[in-house]
Order: structure tokens, then sequence, then C-alpha cells
């Protein structure tokens, strides 16, 4: 799960920026201001920054994020549509996107962002999936295609390569991937993991990569 440092003063848009991206998989830290931006510098994998912010403005935050990690992306985030915010933002920024936007073109940019900063993904063979734990890619060896996976779904298949070879319990698969304690009867996990079944075993009825420890949980071995 690549994790995005986002700073944002207006509760609306960041509101649902969050949500938007949390949907989709990412582990978002919101921040209002950039107060405390030296705290998240060196665990985030992007940098998501709003121009106009009390306190610093996110040029000055964006600069000082650039000093600390010269390897994190920034996009820049501005209701400014001068050529001159631009070319400010663009001098120490990745990229810089003009509000309003539309959730699927910022998810866009970060994803070639995050691309042009992960060139060297880890790659998994695991029977017939290349799997780019990085680059949230699986591709299927046998057609050369490329497996569509949800944010969710991939995280679950991410979280199994973690634990390669373990049996994970549906308990700790749930705390693991939601981020929640596993309530007794919640049909969510056995739902997903269907779903991902049908996606990346050649017989979903007969999976050999996602197993069934019956009564215990899941597995999948290398």
């Amino acid at each position: 799960m690549y994790r995005i440092l986002y700073i944002e003063d207006e509760k609306e848009i960041a509101q649902w920026v969050t949500k938007d991206l949390t949907e989709r998989g990412y582990e978002v830290t919101w921040l209002e201001s950039g107060e405390e931006v030296d705290q998240h510098i060196a665990s985030k994998d992007i940098a998501i920054l709003d121009v106009m912010l009390p306190g610093l403005d996110g040029f000055s935050i964006g600069k000082r994020i650039k000093r600390e990690n010269k390897e994190i992306p920034i996009l820049m985030l501005s209701a400014r549509t001068a050529v001159e915010d631009k070319i400010e933002g663009l001098n120490f920024a990745d990229d810089y996107l003009t509000k309003p936007f539309h959730p699927d073109e910022l998810i866009a940019r970060v994803e070639v962002l995050l691309r042009r900063y992960q060139k060297n993904d880890d790659v998994l063979d695991l029977q017939h999936l290349k799997i780019y734990t990085k680059d949230m890619r699986v591709i299927n060896k046998q057609t050369d295609e490329e497996i569509q996976l949800t944010g969710k779904q991939f995280y679950l298949l991410q979280y199994f390569i973690r634990h390669l070879n373990q049996i994970l319990t549906k308990e700790q698969l749930y705390e693991g991937v939601w981020g929640e304690s596993y309530i007794e009867g919640d049909k969510t996990l056995m739902v997903h993991i269907r779903y991902l079944r049908e996606k990346i075993e050649i017989n979903p009825a007969k999976p050999t990569i996602i197993e069934t420890i019956r009564g215990i949980g899941y597995r999948v071995k290398l």
C-alpha cells in the first residue's frame, strides 16, 4: 500500500479526496497545515500539497520536503491558474494540478509519479502470475495481459505476499487489510477472496494460489 501525505486546509475538498484515495487502496495522512510535516516525510511515498495554506504556503512546504527527501514525488494542487504560479511550483515539484479537478485525473497523476519514482519495482513470479508489488500490477504470463485488480484486491494479495507460506487467520487478514477488528460472521473477507480468485486463479473453483486451510484461514505458497 502506497502512503500519501496530503496537506489541504479546505475540509470539504480534503474529506472527499481522502475518502476517494483510501477507497482506491492508498493510505492517506491528511494534515491541515505544514506544522507537522517533518514528522511524516520519511515514511511517505508521495506528497500532495495545496498551495494556499495557513502559515507556510505549499511552495515553502514543498521545498522543505524536497530538501529532506529528494526521492519523494510532489504533486501541487491550486486554484491559481497563472503561468507564473505553475512555473514556481514546477521549479521543485513534479506535477501541478489546478482546481477544480476530477478524482480520476488526480489518481492518474499520482500513479504516474509513483511509477516514475519506483523504477526498481520488486517483481514476484507466482505460478502463472508476475506481480509488481510496488507498482500495483499483476500480469498473466500465459497471455501477457494485465489483470485489473481493485485497490483492496491488490492490497489483499500484497498482504498474502508479505506473509508467503504462512497460514493467516481471518482475524489477521481482516485486521491487516481493513485495519479493523474482525467480527465473527462478517462475510467481507470471504467475498473479497472469492472475487480475487476469480481474477487470478486459472480455475477459481479449484484454487492453487490462495489456499483455504479448513478451520483456520488461508495461505499463499511460493
